[in-house]
């Protein structure tokens, strides 16, 4: 990717001095920001050592992150590609059309929408999956329907969900820092995981700060990068459309193919009350965060490699809402 930097640019000040901020209340050894507005690099910041051990590594460009939940959207977008390609019909599909090796009694109306919107009320895992409420009725944040999903891909393509990201994704965008990984290297803000395997089954997706932001900037330009159009710009509208049920109450979170879509303020939702319409985000367990701002032609991401239980004071809900209102206040103030 080709992209100006504009090292002058100190609009984002506040964002990093939050981020730091944050960082030492949870006790954080490592935080980083990278803001990118209007195809030009605004704001690039590290903080810190990948872990509290003496000689650790200093955080820089080449640090890759655990990002946790934020893995969804990559799965997000391999369902999105299934659709383009006719391997998977449509959102309201029933799981069971595709895996037969679940309890139909169990997962009876369950749909392809329900799973990416986390409005499929299902818990646990593999054959000990309970329902907890019917399909579109509530909304339960959990990992239940990204493990289905995870294998309704594998068998649609028949390659694992590392295999489709590395061909149809990062070879042809030029990735080179992220991917699944099982093993402790230098580069890695590891946090003495253990993982079975590499094949994009399990939260192990290490991205480096600016990779991550390179994500949501291909979100952003909906697949086009450098004049260059290599995936159908109709995969990235569909993964940041809202495919949440419309009947769902209120005062529920909307997804897309699982970001968390801005249409209107709700209490649940970890997007700020500031950022505009159809701005669209994703969060992970440790803190980190890729945010898509399509109305201001920005995209901010933050890391952290929070490993200590929240101290009473923090609210992580707050928290990212707080950094997303603060980007938008960035933007507005320049």
């Amino acid at each position: 990717m080709q992209m100006l930097v504009d090292s002058s640019n100190h609009a984002f000040s506040e964002v990093n001095e939050y981020v730091l901020k944050i960082k030492n209340m949870i006790s954080a050894s490592a935080a980083s920001t990278y803001i990118i507005q209007d195809d030009c690099i605004v704001n690039e910041w590290y903080s810190g050592y990948h872990d509290e051990s003496e000689g650790s590594r200093k955080v820089d460009a080449e640090s890759r992150f655990n990002v946790a939940s934020v893995r969804k959207t990559y799965l997000g977008f391999a369902v999105s590609l299934a659709f383009y390609e006719g391997r998977i019909k449509s959102l309201d599909d029933h799981v069971t059309d595709y895996l037969d090796d679940l309890d139909e009694l169990i997962l009876k109306d369950t749909k392809i929408r329900h799973l990416l919107t986390h409005t499929h009320g299902l818990q646990g895992r593999a054959n000990h999956i309970r329902r907890v409420f019917s399909p579109e009725t509530d909304w339960e944040y959990n990992n239940t329907g990204v493990n289905l999903l995870i294998k309704i891909v594998h068998k649609v393509f028949g390659q694992t969900l590392a295999e489709i990201m590395e061909e149809r994704m990062f070879l042809p965008y030029g990735f080179t820092e992220t991917g699944w990984i099982k093993g402790k290297s230098e580069k890695l803000v590891w946090l003495n995981e253990n993982y079975m395997d590499d094949q994009g089954n399990d939260a192990n997706l290490f991205v480096s700060t600016r990779e991550l932001a390179y994500w949501g900037y291909i979100h952003l330009t909906k697949g086009k990068v450098n004049g260059i159009q290599l995936v159908p710009s109709y995969i990235f509208e569909q993964v940041s459309a809202i495919a949440t049920p419309s009947n769902l109450n209120e005062t529920l979170p909307r997804h897309g193919f699982f970001w968390w879509i801005q249409d209107k303020s709700r209490p649940l939702s970890e997007l700020g009350d500031q950022l505009p319409k159809n701005a669209y985000q994703s969060l992970g367990l440790y803190g980190n965060t890729v945010l898509v701002i399509p109305e201001y032609n920005v995209v901010a991401v933050r890391m952290l490699n929070q490993t200590e239980r929240n101290p009473p004071q923090y609210d992580y809900i707050e928290d990212i809402k707080t950094f997303g209102n603060i980007v938008c206040k960035c933007i507005l103030s320049q």
